[in-house]
């Protein structure tokens, strides 16, 4: 177990975070405290998301809320509490979801009628709610999301990847067919998609989970696979056929066109605060946090620098220009007018909160009409003539976005192997490889057996990966299925 990370001292501090070589888990712990974004609650397994980490999440929900919205999806709201006979409705749902439940025995003072779950997923109490609402195939498709936290008991637990309480999205529609749910399921996973490799810059697999791996209840889950800078999987999204399990279950009925009662065709599908995670382990190096200008609450920061009140009040006139250009251009600002703190301590304070563009400015820049400005992610420093600093930084942005999506794919291109020899796809898993795509037979024996030996799980079967005639890797038996095993998260 990594030790706990170091609170921070006072602004300006230079202690080195350990270098992913040293501890990878220690690294990613050291970032998160040193960009002050998260910290662990009194609360055993929860934790406290500080201002910094929240900031990220509200952009995170701001970009997903547009692009859900552009579906038809509508925003609502439902209980925490859930009672405990709607989650044993569902046989498979509730055996997946046992272990994980918190519940609620008393209240008021008074043992409860009835235990209350708090809720680890709501397809039950929503859909308690939706058998009310839906009558006519006129009321569908029904397209809800909410914004919630859910909590899940979780015996071992990391910020951000794992907590006992999290933040996410959970968006749950209704369909009058199987293929319209089905078709849905797959264009939110394309959302999902698009957000990962547009907004964060992780490269992602999608595809659809081994019945093993798939949600408790679910026909179909579909995903979306990052793979990390330790060369373990991450699954950062997913989106579930559901079929008409849970409308059975809950009695989501509709009257189609004809008059004919039917059982409506449901989806379901989340991302959450792993994203955060996801996004640290991605891009983020041994001197903090890097953030992706599209999701960073502050894409750049403006440090003044100045020596005498003439000075500041001469340096800071400049500065505020520069923020008014900027707003017009839609660059997200921040300056820092700290002038008890040396320059160096507060440029190496941006630099581990993951600023993209940080752009400094003093008396000597006023003179040449000029500033200097360093791009977080290769830390190159340029000058800029004042004139074209706007256009300059918006085309730099621009490319720091590129880059480090350009980055990631490299490292997942390098990480990527096809394996079909057994011993040798043990020995290459011993050391936490990345994707390692090999012949599975299709068997939840073998998946299992592959699992226990080597602790590699199928992360997903691949969209866009053809079929190729190959022995399974656990039994022999010859097979078409090729799937993407890896050690995850």
């Amino acid at each position: 177990m990594p030790k706990q990370p170091a609170k921070n001292g006072s602004a300006g501090e230079t202690r080195k975070l350990t270098t992913r070589a040293q501890d990878y888990s220690q690294w990613y712990l050291d970032v998160i405290a040193a960009a002050d974004m998260a910290e662990h609650s009194p609360v055993k397994g929860c934790m406290v998301i500080k201002p910094t980490g929240y900031a990220i999440w509200e952009r995170m929900q701001r970009e997903l809320d547009d692009m859900f919205k552009a579906k038809g999806v509508k925003n609502a709201y439902f209980p925490l509490f859930i009672p405990e006979s709607y989650l044993k409705r569902e046989a498979r749902h509730v055996e997946g979801f046992a272990p994980e439940c918190a519940v609620v025995t008393h209240g008021g003072g008074k043992e409860l009628e009835e235990p209350l779950v708090i809720r680890p997923t709501s397809e039950t109490i929503m859909y308690e709610v939706y058998s009310h609402w839906i009558h006519s195939y006129r009321d569908l498709p029904l397209l809800i999301n909410q914004w919630a936290n859910v909590v899940r008991w979780e015996m071992r637990t990391r910020l951000f990847l794992r907590t006992t309480e999290f933040l996410w999205q959970e968006g749950h529609t209704v369909h009058a067919s199987e293929d319209e749910a089905d078709s849905f399921a797959q264009e939110m996973l394309e959302v999902y998609r698009k957000f990962a490799e547009e907004y964060l810059a992780i490269p992602v697999l999608t595809g659809v989970k081994s019945d093993s791996e798939k949600f408790a209840g679910a026909v179909r889950t579909y995903c979306i696979e990052g793979l990390m800078q330790d060369g373990k999987a991450l699954q950062a999204g997913t989106s579930h056929l559901l079929g008409q399990n849970f409308a059975k279950a809950f009695n989501v009925k509709f009257l189609n066109a004809e008059g004919i009662e039917e059982f409506g065709h449901q989806t379901s599908w989340g991302v959450s605060t792993r994203l955060i995670g996801a996004l640290i382990m991605a891009h983020s190096d041994d001197a903090g946090l890097v953030l992706p200008p599209k999701i960073a609450p502050t894409q750049v920061v403006i440090i003044p620098i100045a020596g005498s009140a003439e000075e500041q009040t001469a340096v800071l006139a400049k500065v505020q220009e520069f923020v008014e250009v900027f707003n017009k251009a839609g660059i997200r600002t921040e300056v820092d007018k700290r002038w008890h703190l040396r320059p160096g301590p507060k440029f190496y304070e941006w630099e581990k909160k993951g600023v993209p563009v940080r752009i400094e400015i003093g008396p000597k820049d006023l003179a040449n009409n000029c500033a200097m400005v360093a791009r977080r992610d290769t830390s190159e420093k340029m000058k800029i003539a004042q004139a074209d600093l706007a256009s300059e930084v918006t085309k730099l942005l621009e490319k720091i976005q590129t880059n480090l999506f350009d980055r990631a794919l490299k490292f997942r291109t390098e990480h990527t192997q096809m394996i079909a020899d057994y011993g040798k796809f043990k020995k290459v898993m011993e050391a936490d490889p990345g994707f390692v795509i090999s012949p599975w037979c299709g068997n939840a024996k073998c998946e299992a057996k592959i699992k226990e030996e080597t602790k590699a799980t199928i992360r997903c079967l691949p969209f866009d990966l053809k079929s190729k005639a190959g022995e399974c890797l656990a039994c022999g038996e010859k097979t078409n299925i090729q799937a993407v095993f890896a050690k995850a998260y």
